[in-house]
């Protein structure tokens, strides 16, 4: 899975060698205008290639989200440069609907071919075009969309071979077209866009090892979020198959209350306080709005309209279908969202950088409510975090996400002389904690097991660890963490999610963030060198560019699933921070 990603958090666009496999104008869950990923005949295309290169590499330029592609051919070599405009201007992040490609001449004089043919109506229709002065402009999408570049149009409309004596550039722009002078204005963008990142970086903080990859992993982070609101997406993809034939085709352009908590760590640990705020406000305006009755996961702008329908006239990944759009997810009931949105508001009241009282005031009633729906919800069957759609049992991991909500809450009321929510938080976290030990714990295999009264393992339940749950018994907490690794283990080594046949049969591939899970528990247990060695065995996997998926292949270890996977890199980052060596 060789692509790369660019964007500028508000669009993303995934790249393979110099082609458009994935862009959605005008925001992340917006329908594609190129979708060859999903479909090669139907997608459309915008690529820029030679017909007789011998050799052709991607790698981003250092410390950005600014792609280059080189081809070497037997005439010569060139390179495109690929990036989403974002930098400050007028004290704001200028960040447009526009997609930069710059065509550098390296020696030589090679042979090239530009390729332009967006869709609409999810790949049923061609994009009519016409070419202008120095544009080509494309109608039937829903916003005016432009082409504007000093390459031969002509060439371009009717996908010529040309001669490639002097640099190019090209801009794709949604809405408002570019109307300065091209060359000038995308060498600036660019000289700004790299300049951003690279300021950006800088004020990561990083661990002492595995830094390269947790600046690619942060870096991918950031561009999942999208800045309007302050949403996370799981992923820029719907419908890459968990494994090949599997079915497992979602769609992850949404964002999961589940994740949350975990990314607001992965969110502090970089040391990025302005993207835990953004997502923090989006998260708090959810629970405001349905804090009552929470959803598993909402649309970016915090709404619920994502019914899930199969577009049956795209092939889907490699022909491997179907192609789904929206998520049945949000209909589920999945109780933990409750303890996961309280450990994620708490930073407006335990974090002395958060100072708005009125905000403290407001977030406290908030508090209240969200613990008043775990007291409703203890002992309520759901449908779990991984989203079991026919398999409905009291989940361990929504009990510990009780017990860890509530523990919160009583510290948020100890901290803010609140008895009787203190006393409630107590309670409550005493009745979860009690239900996992005399239901859960299954003594014959020494872990918590994925439902009460049942055999079945979860590797969730290894964030039992990383939520302190096991703090006053380190033996228990070894003897768990080994049961799952045993378990739930492939052939790689690497875990796959649990054992149980869910609605589509038995997990056939491991999900790549449970191992970063496995690797950062190891840590916490002071199984630092098991720890150290399955994360060099998972580094190892990553693509070219240093990108995960959802899922890795045990038998050829190939990376599969919605690309590029968030959680995959939240995991890494914070496994990795556990792991480091300290810097004093």
């Amino acid at each position: 899975m060789e692509y790369g990603i660019v964007g500028n958090c508000a669009f993303s666009a995934l790249i393979d060698h110099g082609s458009i496999e994935w862009l959605c104008f005008p925001r992340m869950d917006s329908d594609f205008i190129f979708g060859g990923l999903l479909d090669k005949e139907k997608g459309g295309y915008f690529s820029i290639e030679s017909e007789d290169s011998c050799d052709v590499s991607m790698k981003y330029i250092d410390n950005t989200n600014v792609l280059e592609t080189r081809f070497t051919t037997p005439r010569g070599s060139f390179s495109i440069i690929d990036f989403a405009p974002r930098f400050e201007q007028y004290e704001r992040y200028f960040k447009p609907t526009m997609l930069v490609r710059i065509i550098r001449l390296i020696e030589g004089e090679p042979l090239i071919r530009i390729r332009c043919q967006p869709v609409g109506s999810r790949g049923e229709k061609k994009l009519s075009k016409y070419s202008a002065s120095n544009h080509i402009a494309f109608g039937g999408a829903s916003a005016p969309l432009r082409l504007t570049t000093n390459a031969p149009l002509t060439s371009i409309l009717e996908e010529r071979i040309f001669l490639l004596r002097h640099d190019l550039h090209l801009v794709l722009s949604y809405g408002h077209p570019l109307e300065e002078e091209l060359e000038d204005t995308a060498e600036k963008f660019l000289r700004k866009t790299v300049a951003y990142w690279r300021k950006w970086v800088k004020h990561t903080r990083v661990p002492r090892d595995y830094q390269e990859e947790v600046i690619r992993s942060a870096l991918v982070l950031k561009l999942h979020q999208f800045e309007d609101t302050g949403a996370l997406l799981a992923a820029t993809t719907t419908s890459i198959p968990e494994f090949p034939g599997s079915g497992r085709n979602w769609d992850y352009r949404f964002c999961w209350l589940r994740d949350a908590y975990f990314t607001l760590n992965a969110l502090e640990r970089i040391g990025h306080f302005e993207e835990m705020e953004l997502f923090i406000t989006y998260l708090r305006t959810i629970c405001e709005l349905y804090g009552d009755s929470l959803r598993p996961v909402y649309t970016l702008v915090g709404g619920t309209d994502m019914e899930e329908v199969i577009i049956e006239g795209l092939a889907g990944y490699k022909g491997d279908g179907p192609v789904r759009y929206g998520n049945q997810a949000h209909e589920h009931i999945q109780n933990d969202v409750y303890g996961e949105m309280i450990l994620a508001v708490s930073r407006l009241l335990l974090d002395a950088r958060f100072v708005d009282e009125r905000s403290k005031e407001s977030t406290l009633g908030l508090v209240r409510r969200l613990l008043a729906q775990i007291e409703i919800t203890l002992e309520e069957p759901d449908a779990g975090l991984w989203e079991l759609r026919e398999r409905w049992q009291l989940h361990s991991f929504s009990l510990l996400m009780h017990w860890a909500g509530a523990r919160r809450a009583k510290e948020i009321g100890a901290a803010h002389r609140d008895e009787v929510l203190m006393r409630r938080g107590a309670s409550l976290e005493a009745r979860a904690r009690q239900l996992l030990l005399e239901r859960a714990w299954d003594q014959e295999l020494g872990a918590i097991t994925q439902a009460v009264d049942q055999k079945n393992l979860d590797a969730a339940m290894l964030l039992a660890v990383q939520l302190g749950f096991f703090a006053d018994d380190p033996k228990r907490a070894q003897s768990h963490i080994h049961a799952i690794r045993r378990g739930l283990s492939l052939e790689n080594g690497l875990l796959r999610r649990y054992d149980v046949a869910d609605d589509f049969g038995y997990q056939r591939a491991a999900f790549t963030v449970c191992s970063f899970w496995l690797a950062e528990a190891l840590a916490l247990s002071g199984e630092i060198d098991e720890g150290k060695e399955l994360m060099e065995r998972l580094l190892s996997y990553k693509n070219s560019l240093g990108l995960y998926s959802e899922d890795i292949l045990p038998a050829t270890g190939q990376l599969s699933g919605n690309f590029p996977q968030t959680y995959s890199h939240v995991g890494l980052i914070n496994a990795a921070f556990r792991l480091s060596r300290a810097w004093d």
